[in-house]
């Protein structure tokens, strides 16, 4: 099951182009600890899952056009930088136990993987909107803030679907 996900993952951003746009890494850190704090609070891993997955696309962006701006770049950097905060993040929950346990999963994938995956593909496609968007004003946003609130809409709606459709704990 891990290969299939790994594959899919794989796939995903070896055929779809994302633009490298910078996220706040601030931002990103304030996800981690987020994490974090939904485990302490006994937040169920599918929830916290969606909002992994969107701070792991957004940080191996971010590290993509921070490494663009100092002038460092390689064929498939995007591609290199995601593969790899992906597959280190996935390894350490397995790791340390996070992931792996037979009673937490739905549709026999673990729980907190199907969460990161619907986050990842939430994220992208909020860009994908956003980038839309800002074509249809001719390069410009509609108004301040376009792309954070696109973001946050798109993960808050599968959030609330999956928290009242999989009953998960709050």
């Amino acid at each position: 099951m891990i290969k299939a996900i790994f594959s899919l993952f794989f796939f995903l951003f070896l055929f779809l182009p994302f633009v490298s746009k910078a996220t706040c890494p601030v931002c990103a850190v304030a996800t981690v600890g987020a994490v974090g704090l939904c485990r302490w609070l006994k937040i169920d891993d599918l929830l916290s899952g969606i909002w992994i997955g969107a701070f792991l696309i957004s940080f191996g962006l971010w590290f993509s056009s921070f490494l663009n701006k100092r002038k460092i770049s390689f064929p498939f950097q995007s591609f290199f930088i995601l593969f790899f905060v992906y597959f280190l993040t996935i390894y350490s929950f397995y790791y340390f136990n996070i992931l792996g346990h037979s009673f937490n999963k739905i549709y026999n994938i673990e729980r907190l993987l199907f969460g990161i995956f619907s986050g990842t593909l939430c994220f992208g496609l909020a860009i994908g909107f956003h980038q839309f968007l800002k074509k249809k004003n001719r390069d410009n946003s509609f108004f301040p803030f376009q792309k954070i609130v696109i973001i946050f809409s798109f993960l808050i709606i599968p959030t609330l679907i999956f928290y009242y459709f999989f009953k998960c704990q709050l």
